[in-house]
């Protein structure tokens, strides 16, 4: 696919990816129509009248969504909705915005970055390895602006894009330069007929038009991984990286030796101490290892990659410290919105923690960080609207269980239960849409409540 060639594409959702492919769409002469069962933001509307493309908000006129030759789904909407039922029915070609934005991307290369956790943190430090090199490189997907967008707007030598499994559902020809596969745990298990084997057949979906000229770096630690690779036919060329020596990666990959990163690419091997890094915790000393692969792949010096490693600046709501107040460390993780983020945020964590948990729960299973909380966690605050889960896996495991329904509330229950020396945990393990906008702004409540105390 070249040209629209006054073909119709119709895009489900008028957000940051929607916007994107429509302006995409338009600029290659496809006849462009954007519905949007809400309120389209001002600034999109405003983008698209300025642009003289036809939408419509509040609704879906079906009639006019099924006359579409290809539409572009919004990953956040579902396939149970009734639009896309009627979709699917007429055998109309769905794809997903980086699905469509590939088909015009050019010569430039991808590096495709997935997995349940840290692919936020990942993208964002293999984007500023390149670019600390001076590479032409954009960072997009989401985090950052959406591919398609980026495509007209500023098109790029190099992509750096953070992939999600609901991107992954709609691919038909995508093939990134370079997959990253993180981890897979538990998550969106509601989008997935709550069957884990589906989620994991979404999140390898990554490789699945690549070939032997193009790259696959993967968690050998992580045992879903493996125990996928071991039973599936993967064409393209396999990098692992592990926190042991002792699982042999030949001679290309990362691993960890006496609290040294190394890297192995190109016949040469970058070695760092985790004590260099600027980002902390194990978790991100495997992202670390995931960057640091693909942006030698991308032919950046190992030098060059050591040295912008300790320049990197972490992400906001990722193990992001807020403050100390009277001796106690506050943190706040409000991206951790699963259980195995909240696992990697405990096992970071060096003192005593009270732990503020809740939101709209996903099923999660709370004895996956049991163990921990029992090593670390002194008392939870709930935040939520129906905290009964947490209650029913914490109540007599910790000392105190309280519940609280703002994040001003909460702050100020986990300050009383905390003492000189404590840290107090935003890692809520759950979606934040009962009583904020979003993570970010979850985040950021508990940062202004904080600052208030």
């Amino acid at each position: 696919m070249t040209k629209g060639a006054d073909k119709k594409l119709v895009i489900l959702g008028a957000g940051e990816s929607g916007i994107g492919a429509a302006m995409l769409g338009k600029r290659y002469g496809w006849d462009v129509f954007v519905s949007d069962g809400g309120t389209i933001k001002k600034q999109f509307r405003d983008a698209m009248l300025h642009a003289g493309i036809q939408f419509e908000e509040g609704g879906h006129t079906i009639p006019h969504i099924l006359m579409a030759d290809c539409l572009v789904k919004s990953p956040g909407i579902s396939e149970k909705t009734e639009v896309m039922k009627q979709v699917r029915a007429a055998d109309i070609e769905v794809c997903s915005e980086i699905e469509f934005g590939y088909r015009y991307k050019g010569d430039s290369k991808i590096i495709a970055i997935t997995g349940s956790n840290g692919k936020s943190t990942t993208t964002k430090l293999a984007f500023h390895l390149l670019k600390d090199a001076g590479m032409d490189v954009a960072m997009v997907g989401n985090i950052g602006y959406s591919f398609a967008k980026q495509i007209v707007e500023q098109p790029c030598e190099w992509y750096v894009m953070e992939v999600s499994s609901f991107q992954l559902d709609d691919i038909r020809y995508f093939k990134p330069d370079v997959a990253v596969l993180l981890n897979i745990t538990p998550d969106h298990l509601d989008r997935y007929d709550y069957k884990f084997e589906n989620y994991i057949a979404s999140k390898f979906r990554i490789t699945e038009n690549q070939g032997p000229e193009e790259y696959f770096i993967l968690n050998y630690d992580d045992p879903v991984i493996r125990e996928y690779v071991a039973t599936h036919t993967i064409n393209s060329r396999k990098i692992y990286f592990t926190m042991s020596e002792q699982n042999s990666i030949g001679n290309e990959g990362g691993f960890m030796e006496n609290d040294n990163i190394h890297i192995r690419f190109g016949g040469e091997e970058l070695n760092m101490s985790i004590h260099d890094l600027s980002i902390k915790g194990k978790h991100n000393q495997y992202n670390s290892m995931a960057a640091g692969i693909s942006a030698r792949i991308a032919n950046i010096r190992k030098e060059k990659i050591r040295e912008s490693f300790a320049t990197f600046e972490g992400l906001e709501h990722r193990l992001e410290f807020v403050a100390t107040i009277r001796g106690v460390d506050f943190v706040n993780d409000s991206k951790a919105t699963n259980v195995n983020s909240v696992w990697f945020a405990l096992e970071s964590m060096k003192t005593p923690v009270v732990l503020i948990l809740g939101g709209q729960d996903k099923g999660n299973d709370y004895n996956e960080i049991m163990e921990l909380v029992k090593e670390k966690v002194k008392a939870i605050v709930c935040l939520g609207i129906d905290n009964k889960p947490i209650h029913d896996a914490f109540d007599g495991v910790v000392t105190a269980v309280v519940d609280t329904k703002s994040a001003y509330d909460a702050v100020h229950a986990a300050y009383a239960l905390s003492e000189k020396g404590d840290t107090v945990l935003l890692a809520p393990a759950c979606a934040s849409f009962d009583l904020f906008k979003n993570y970010e702004d979850r985040g950021t409540q508990f940062k202004d409540a904080v600052r208030a105390l």
